[in-house]
């Protein structure tokens, strides 16, 4: 970009010096002033830069700079860059935790607002996970140190923002070749314009300043920093209300989209279920059988089976046996039998009869949203449990407010359709692709894509990873596992639905910002350049105009930076 300024003002300069033995015009203050100009422009422009960046600059300055190990029961402080993992760190509320760790003693609120944008501090006992950066701010804590430097999350958001801000959005690299045809073309005019003016009769001080001219106010300076300003202020913005743009290219796909698949548990849902019903001649005793059926599972609504009847006081008998059928339930033997608790299927296949009176209650409880669980045992099903798994309190505002923005919104689970269809009416979508493995959800979006559609996927668990990677875009919550994060394009750093409308109405916004900033800087070099060549732009008023357009790009970007949650 720097070559048509230094054609322009060498040849000014190289002129005057001419001119200086053999008598004529001198242009040293037109190359001087041209040379003022453009650094004063260069100078604007480094400050507005400066601030676009301020995001990084910031999010750095979060990180605790010493910290307060325990060694041999004496507290000794140390640079941050000393902590090593495994060493025990002491933390007094109102301290910053200096690096990632695992809580080993005390309790504690910690404000983890500058990872995921929520005021309300969370609460720490021991063995919860804390992060590098984060306020404690209440109880003393100690902090057995996990991940340092490099390894923190922190220090991953920090690499992820300035990866994205020095990587190039695909219209970018378009603007790149676009230049490398146009400097040439413009020398070419330059040359053509001074052959000109010469030709028509002019002296040869008017066709150097008409061919100057054009060389300066030709420059692609604002065609150059139309895109990288946009996304590095776009990034920056996201990264302070915590959404990350893992690469330039999220800004361009988010444009296309049409349709928007949401993953329900963990996503808009609380993941987390609670045991609601329980509906048995003996409730009470036919709990206790379940529960202990269900103690040795893994699976969410077991744990959510045990938990409820401990709740309830309920205490719990042995098992001599136990099998999880995947995706079904469970099989154990408690008290001398044989206890089949889960899917209508597995009690049919396990050769249990289901009453026409169980049949309703399930049907019932699917209906209110609720995930039912049969259970029986000697050749008949005893009774039905009802867990929910409530919406997430923003998840119906981010579904209408995406409506509202054009995108059609669904939603896929593995639950069964009733119960599914529910969940979807309390939240507002009508789109609901149930009874689904954790292996097919990458299936429903290529599907959705074969039928031209451009296709948002957001999921939070492992089981996401393959939708989230076959999905046009994928948005991981931040929530989530590693794995689920790694395969998003976009992160969000808390488990907030709404946050899915800010990311899109921010990358929109960056985008948008963009095409202005390529239009005025095309616009105006195309325009300009008639008007150098025929003499109606001196050289010094082109070096201003065109230190006037970079700036003027850089601060139209920079209002990106209001674009607010």
């Amino acid at each position: 970009m720097d070559t048509l300024i230094s054609l322009g003002t060498a040849a000014a300069w190289g002129f005057s010096v001419w001119n200086l033995w053999a008598g004529g015009h001198l242009f040293f203050e037109t190359a001087a002033v041209i040379v003022t100009f453009i650094l004063l422009g260069r100078a604007l422009e480094a400050r507005a830069k400066g601030r676009a960046s301020q995001a990084v600059r910031r999010l750095l300055e979060l990180g605790a700079k010493e910290a307060t190990l325990l060694r041999d029961g004496t507290e000794v402080k140390v640079p941050i860059e000393q902590v090593e993992p495994g060493d025990l760190m002491v933390v007094r509320p109102g301290e910053k935790i200096p690096t990632d760790g695992e809580v080993v003693e005390g309790t504690s609120a910690v404000d983890e607002s500058m990872l995921t944008g929520e005021s309300v501090p969370v609460d720490k006992t021991p063995g919860s996970p804390v992060y590098g950066g984060t306020v404690n701010r209440h109880g003393r804590l100690v902090v057995k140190a996990t991940r340092v430097g490099a390894d923190t999350v922190l220090s991953q958001i920090v690499e992820a923002v300035s990866r994205t801000q020095a990587g190039k959005a695909p219209i970018q690299r378009l603007v790149d070749r676009v230049s490398s045809v146009f400097v040439p073309v413009v020398v070419a005019l330059a040359a053509v314009t001074a052959v000109g003016w010469l030709v028509a009769g002019a002296d040869a001080a008017q066709a150097l300043s008409a061919a100057v001219a054009v060389l300066i106010i030709a420059c692609p300076c604002a065609l150059g920093l139309a895109t990288p300003t946009a996304v590095m202020v776009g990034s920056g913005r996201g990264a302070e209300l915590g959404i990350l743009f893992k690469d330039a290219e999220v800004f361009e796909r988010v444009r296309r989209l049409d349709t928007i698949v949401f993953d329900k548990t963990g996503t808009l849902t609380e993941g987390s279920m609670k045991l609601t019903d329980v509906v048995a001649d003996q409730p009470d005793e036919f709990l206790r059988v379940v529960a202990s059926a269900e103690s040795g599972s893994e699976h969410p609504v077991g744990r959510a089976l045990v938990a409820g009847a401990v709740e309830r006081g309920v205490d719990l008998l042995p098992v001599d046996e136990f099998e999880a059928v995947p995706g079904q339930g469970v099989v154990a033997r408690v008290g001398g039998r044989t206890v089949v608790a889960g899917k209508a299927k597995l009690c049919a296949d396990r050769g249990l009869h289901i009453a026409e009176r169980w049949s309703h209650e399930l049907q019932r409880l699917e209906e209110e949203a609720k995930t039912a669980v049969l259970a029986g045992w000697d050749g008949e099903v005893r009774g039905v449990l009802g867990l929910a798994d409530t919406p997430r309190p923003g998840a119906r505002r981010a579904v209408d407010r995406l409506t509202e923005m054009g995108l059609e919104v669904w939603m896929v689970t593995g639950d069964n359709r009733r119960t599914a269809e529910a969940v979807g009416r309390q939240i507002g979508i009508r789109h609901v692709v149930a009874e689904v493995l954790p292996v097919e959800k990458a299936d429903v979006v290529q599907r959705l894509q074969s039928e031209g559609r451009v296709v948002a996927f957001v999921g939070d668990g492992i089981n996401d990873a393959p939708a989230l990677v076959a999905a046009d875009l994928g948005i991981a919550m931040g929530s989530g596992t590693d794995v689920a994060i790694e395969a998003g394009s976009v992160v969000l750093m808390s488990d907030d639905p709404g946050l899915v409308v800010t990311a899109i109405r921010l990358a929109r916004a960056t985008f948008g910002v963009i095409r202005q900033n390529l239009f005025w800087a095309f616009f105006y070099n195309t325009a300009a350049i008639p008007l150098a060549a025929f003499g109606y732009l001196a050289p010094t008023v082109a070096a201003a105009a065109m230190a006037f357009s970079s700036v003027s790009v850089v601060a139209n970007s920079l209002r990106l930076r209001r674009v607010d949650a």
